[in-house]
């Protein structure tokens, strides 16, 4: 049976360009938490120690895999889309020490060796319940590992289970995933529900330049020893 989510990706990430060359600050990888450019937390967040490995649930085209990996980082992606995955692959072929998969989040923690850092940028811990994902994470954590997440803050009144439509163009009906919502004081309280200490939940507020006013829901909680 075809995965209606792999291919509402598929069109998705032929909407997407690619990341930048180089950015503001002259570097050619770098972590990204935000919609936004250079703009927000870098890959400090996840704390991890020298060449610890971290894995990424939705990884897109790679970037933030790839910078991992650059800081000598065991970097490990696993995302739905083919789509997503080839422009990865063409995109960062020949880093080492970054490894891609392609499958559902879930079905890979399940399998998967524990980490020292799991993260998710706009990626599959926004699409899948919590009563799922948060314990899945937690258990393939070490003692002391960093769990990360960030995504749009919900629409106030909005929370649990909602929908969102992917354009497919003039002639197609949109694509429809599930997302998960909660207010940001919500997120620190259900962490803690599965296990995690330290948890943390901010909006990082939009640039002051630009037009758009819409911040980052960010999520850090922490497999505590």
């Amino acid at each position: 049976m075809t995965d209606t989510r792999s291919a509402a990706w598929d069109t998705y990430a032929k909407s997407r360009p690619h990341r930048r060359a180089i950015n503001s600050r002259g570097e050619t990888t770098w972590f990204n938490w935000t919609q936004y450019p250079d703009h927000g937390p870098g890959a400090e967040l996840l704390a991890l120690p020298p060449g610890g490995s971290a894995l990424d649930l939705g990884c897109g085209s790679g970037g933030n895999l790839a910078h991992l990996a650059t800081l000598g980082m065991r970097a490990v992606g696993v995302d739905l889309s083919p789509a997503q995955l080839a422009k990865a692959r063409g995109r960062w072929n020949g880093v080492e020490g970054m490894a891609l998969h392609r499958g559902d989040a879930l079905d890979f923690l399940a399998a998967a060796e524990p980490f020292d850092a799991i993260y998710s940028v706009f990626g599959a811990a926004h699409f899948t319940d919590p009563a799922l994902m948060l314990p899945a994470v937690f258990a393939k954590l070490r003692p002391g590992a960093v769990f990360a997440m960030s995504q749009q803050p919900a629409v106030e009144g909005c929370y649990g289970c909602q929908a969102s439509s992917i354009p497919r163009g003039p002639d197609e009906d949109p694509a429809v995933v599930k997302r998960w919502d909660y207010p940001v004081e919500r997120w620190p309280a259900l962490l803690g529900e599965y296990g995690f200490g330290d948890c943390r939940a901010t909006v990082v507020p939009a640039p002051l330049t630009g037009k758009r006013k819409s911040g980052t829901l960010v999520v850090r909680a922490v497999r505590e020893h």
